[in-house]
């Protein structure tokens, strides 16, 4: 299968820069796998969507402030985004486009230096920093946002309203649409929440390179589901009830923990790469944004609801002028 054949054209000015207020007025492309039928709403509205006994599942991860400024000993400028802690001191980083940093190199932030130790294959680097790096994100780092997002986003709004867990350099945006308000009606509905982590890495950065898209190998990224959220997922799959994963995070854990024996609670983590054609086992359906031409998550999507339909649904999002990625509009895969 050809990268080519996940390629679109998008307008510019249909990338979102920033989000809609409030987060559930945003709108909703609702597609049907089955028949191929395509209807508009607006986000709020995908209670109309839902029944009683479905299982949406959400990724909790919460974006930790990973991009630091530093600057060697020359006076180069040198940008950091911070990818996973290795213990305290140390993180595998990934390097800004165009900086420098060799093995030995020494940066200095406002009140502290790193050394960078190891560089990779994949051209990250293990950096070591000269205290407990979490206080000098803190103080220090900035919460990292997509390259095609200009201009400064309150922080805050590129956080879901159910973050818990810190640990993401990239935000679950699929949820970014839910409300605390939409989160009670859905749960008044008698529609069931399980949550699951996982921490979104330097895999939503990087686009796939290979023409040929098996070729694509995916970054491994930190999961974990405990013992009652476990039992949540397998419960509702033993009795038949449909199970929507909020976000392609959500369809990676998922379908990881698919392939392996059943155990009380899941911990590791995972590489998996979803292509079409794909044997899906636990995902029934699917909330999404829209993605990236030719990007891992548009090959995902393809692989859950058919390439062709996929192609369609965008092609009338860019008609209808829907806004794109990120901070733009949601589609409801059922």
């Amino acid at each position: 299968m050809k990268l080519s054949d996940f390629d679109y054209r998008l307008p510019e000015e249909l990338i979102a820069q920033k989000p809609v207020e409030p987060r559930d007025k945003s709108r909703l492309m609702v597609i049907n796998r089955k028949n191929g039928e395509i209807h508009h709403a607006i986000f709020r509205n995908i209670t109309a969507y839902l029944k009683k006994g479905d299982l949406l599942v959400f990724n909790i991860t919460k974006v930790i402030p990973a991009r630091l400024h530093l600057r060697k000993s020359t006076g180069a400028r040198i940008e950091l985004l911070l990818l996973e802690e290795l213990d305290p001191k140390t993180w595998k980083c990934m390097v800004r486009p165009g900086n420098k940093v060799k093995v030995g190199t020494i940066m200095h932030g406002k009140d502290f230096s790193c050394e960078c130790i190891e560089r990779h294959a994949d051209g990250t680097r293990t950096i070591r920093f000269d205290r407990d790096v979490a206080g000098i994100l803190q103080k220090h780092g900035e919460v990292p946002l997509p390259p095609y997002i200009h201009g400064k986003v309150d922080p805050v709004r590129y956080q879901t309203v159910y973050a818990k867990v810190p640990g993401a350099v990239a935000a679950p945006t699929a949820g970014l649409h839910f409300t605390e308000e939409l989160l009670r009606k859905i749960d008044e509905m008698g529609v069931e929440r399980a949550e699951v982590v996982l921490h979104v890495g330097v895999g939503t950065f990087r686009p796939i390179k290979k023409e040929n898209v098996e070729d694509h190998r995916m970054h491994e990224e930190h999961y974990e589901i405990d013992t009652e959220n476990t039992e949540k997922i397998f419960k509702a799959r033993e009795a038949g009830r449909r199970i929507i994963a909020v976000g392609t995070t959500v369809v990676r854990v998922l379908e990881t923990i698919a392939r392996q024996p059943r155990k009380r609670h899941y911990k590791g983590r995972t590489s998996l790469f979803i292509y079409p054609p794909f044997d899906f086992k636990l995902t029934d359906a699917l909330i999404t944004n829209f993605h990236l031409p030719k990007s891992s998550l548009m090959v995902l999507v393809s692989a859950f609801a058919g390439r062709e339909l996929v192609m369609k649904a965008y092609s009338e999002a860019i008609e209808k002028r829907y806004r794109f990625f990120s901070f733009g509009d949601a589609c409801f895969f059922m």
